[in-house]
């Protein structure tokens, strides 16, 4: 692998834009500077080796900058970062370099072999492995300190130098997948594995998800439409209905299983797993040398992690738990105050005002769930875990708690302390609506009427323009650059 990079060439006659770095608006010359050099440079000087160019638009150069790389280097890439491709006899095996000729679809002149979402994710991890070396600042912002093993990138975030790094569309390959797969209607499923050759397996997968949960919620909802049309007197049948969905939630779950490995294998990220994981881009630490690999890499003391979790982050996590419980005991008080009301008024307002409590606590358990997310997240990066797979461990057990914690106890309590069963009924209906519409809100109509805004903020400033097509690259990059989560 180390003989690989030296024949490596920087130069590449068809530059292929993936992925557009901005800077803040007067940003230094002698920061810009040493930032290209730092990308382009060799990757045994500590360069990401990669190519990259300024965006001119109007004869006039942005603060805006191209990353591409050679076929070459993204070969190497794939191998550095591990990726499982299939092999000529149908097997999966992570890629190699040396052994390209024998992986299917391989050819020197086929810069399809990887797909784009994988060259945006090599470029992407090659620019955030990119590591200080010996210089103590940003040059151009002594304020901006680094260290040898800081990473470069998310120092130039913090410190506002760079504004963002983002992947660029390919409005060719866009236009030919939103025709196969939502461009005309059809009944039929979803291309999953062009929207994972263009967005990614995660993505990939959530559609994947959707798509498939959609399917399965049909026979409980053709078997469930008699309960609700007709009343049944007989509870025994309502039994025999909860039954029912237990069991059909059980084989939904585990055909899902079955489903999520099929495509993960053949995608490979199922065996995505290198030997030796590498540390992950917000890990820092004094510069050292790892004695398996023999790799220079950060070093941080687990010592200190370990005092971090379990005297910081241990006691915030039960703090928010204790905060939890007591929004849920003001929660019943509130409940209280709703029957003592009803009871005193008796009207069909004093009826709509047992709901208020519970869409009240439903709207603060999404705000809870969300403002505990952030800090989960800025805990959990603060820690300083080494690998990626420790971070998101760590994560989703903070993140898991809480939310379980905040969004179920209250039900535990009414069923198993208090033996309320009209409460129950009607706190589980008002929490499971009342979330449903915030999520849908979230997840569908804010992002619409964020597209509308967006397409109408856009038509104003690209009049001229029939179709995206029609957009320079300029053009295109200040459209996306603009573009929100949901766009």
């Amino acid at each position: 692998m180390v003989e690989s990079w030296s024949f490596l060439d920087t130069v590449e006659p068809n530059f292929r834009p993936l992925v557009v770095i901005e800077l803040a608006k007067g940003t230094k010359e002698e920061t810009i500077e040493w930032l290209t050099k730092r990308i382009v440079d060799k990757k045994a000087n500590g360069g990401a080796q990669l190519l990259i160019k300024p965006l001119v638009t109007e004869n006039r150069v942005e603060n805006i900058y191209l990353v591409g790389a050679s076929h070459l280097r993204l070969l190497l890439g794939a191998e550095t970062v591990g990726l499982v491709k299939e092999c000529s006899d149908n097997s999966m095996r992570t890629f190699t370099y040396s052994s390209r000729k024998t992986f299917k679809h391989f050819a020197d002149d086929n810069h399809n072999f990887l797909t784009m979402a994988e060259c945006q994710y090599i470029i992407k991890h090659e620019l955030e492995n990119l590591r200080a070396k010996n210089e103590k600042m940003i040059p151009g912002y002594p304020q901006a300190k680094l260290y040898p093993g800081k990473s470069i990138v998310r120092r130039l975030l913090t410190s506002g130098i760079l504004v963002q790094i983002f992947p660029l569309h390919d409005r060719e390959e866009l236009k030919k997948l939103s025709h196969s797969w939502y461009g005309r209607v059809k009944v039929g499923y979803q291309p999953l594995d062009d929207i994972r050759c263009y967005f990614g397996e995660t993505i990939a997968l959530y559609f994947g998800f959707l798509e498939y949960f959609t399917f399965a919620l049909i026979p409980m909802a053709v078997i469930g439409i008699p309960y609700y049309v007709f009343a049944w007197e007989d509870y025994d049948k309502y039994v025999i209905f909860a039954t029912f969905n237990l069991l059909w939630s059980t084989v939904i779950l585990e055909v899902w299983k079955r489903i999520c490995a099929i495509l993960t294998y053949r995608w490979g990220t199922l065996l995505m797993k290198r030997q030796f994981e590498e540390p992950r881009p917000g890990f820092h630490g004094v510069l050292g040398i790892n004695p398996v690999t023999g790799r220079e890499e950060p070093v941080y003391s687990s010592i200190k992690r370990q005092l971090r979790i379990y005297l910081v982050s241990l006691p915030f996590v039960c703090l928010c738990l204790y905060f939890s419980l007591y929004v849920m005991m003001i929660y019943f008080d509130l409940e209280q105050w709703a029957l003592d009301y009803h009871k005193e008024n008796e009207s069909n307002f004093s009826s709509l005002m047992l709901y208020v409590p519970s869409i009240i606590y439903a709207i603060v358990i999404e705000i809870m769930n969300r403002i505990y997310r952030y800090a989960a997240e800025f805990l959990t990066s603060w820690e300083n875990h080494r690998l990626e797979s420790s971070y998101q461990n760590h994560l989703i057990l903070k993140v898991l708690v809480f939310n379980f914690l905040n969004c179920f106890a209250s039900l535990f309590y009414i069923a198993f302390v208090l033996f309320d069963m009209k409460l129950l009924r009607q706190s589980l209906a008002t929490l499971l609506i009342t979330s449903q519409i915030l999520n849908q809100f979230a997840e569908s109509l804010l992002p619409y009427w964020l597209q509308k805004r967006y397409n109408r903020k856009m038509k104003k400033r690209v009049c001229s323009k029939k179709t995206d097509m029609d957009l320079s690259l300029g053009e295109q990059v200040n459209m996306e650059k603009e573009m929100g989560t949901y766009l």
